[in-house]
């Protein structure tokens, strides 16, 4: 029985929420503030966090980069009361592995808890492998078949979103949404250009390349055996 950790200040809402999870087969601990939230991290495992942004005496955010500044790999979805970019933004880059904003409905949030604990451990964290690539958030490294590669920042942003999600398609503008900061006034063209330089990097030559094109839909990061 998958155990989670649901950190919230509401807490009529992490009731309710708490009752959802429980129909669904898993063990919550609830607490109501942010350090409450870290402390329980300390001492205590879990297979994935549901962790509120606003909370007193910590945030949520504050809660996440501590965290993953401490090595925690565990999955984290974040809740938010405003469906703002600049916040979505801001806790991908500190490590959230996906965001719900309120009010939600009790099905999609189980069926995102689900998905994240199908997710296998090497896609969560700030040390993801796929194929013969690593990538190292906390020291800013990506080595392919142990070499080092020397990456732009916005080539290891496209990289980390990529290795977070691989066997996904994700259209162009679904990318830049994504990966480019919310004011950033680049354009499609501009996934595409950081996409050819990043195949130049990670490419192994004579094999197949791992970010693949899927003609009218866009990109996906896959192995492919050679043919």
């Amino acid at each position: 029985m998958p155990k989670i950790l649901l950190a919230d200040d509401d807490v009529q809402l992490c009731n309710i929420i708490r009752g959802w999870l429980l129909q669904d087969n898993h063990n919550v601990e609830m607490v109501h503030t942010g350090l409450d939230a870290i402390e329980r991290l300390k001492i205590s495992e879990y297979d994935l966090v549901v962790l509120d942004i606003t909370m007193p005496l910590m945030d949520g955010m504050q809660v996440l980069s501590d965290f993953r500044a401490s090595g925690g790999t565990t999955p984290i979805l974040m809740l938010t009361g405003q469906d703002s970019i600049q916040d979505k933004e801001r806790g991908f880059d500190a490590g959230a592995d996906d965001y719900l904003t309120k009010p939600f409905h009790g099905k999609e949030l189980t069926a995102r808890i689900r998905a994240l604990l199908r997710r296998p451990p090497a896609y969560t964290g700030n040390v993801l492998t796929f194929a013969n690539l690593k990538l190292d958030k906390n020291n800013y490294a990506v080595l392919v078949d142990s070499n080092k590669v020397s990456l732009l920042p916005k080539e290891f942003d496209l990289l980390e979103f990529f290795m977070r999600n691989p066997n996904r398609v994700f259209a162009p503008e679904t990318i830049l949404t994504r990966v480019w900061a919310a004011d950033s006034e680049a354009t499609v063209e501009a996934v595409t250009t950081c996409i050819k330089r990043l195949r130049k990097k990670i490419d192994v030559e004579g094999t197949p390349s791992l970010i693949n094109t899927i003609r009218g839909a866009g990109y996906k990061l896959e192995f492919l055996e050679d043919s």
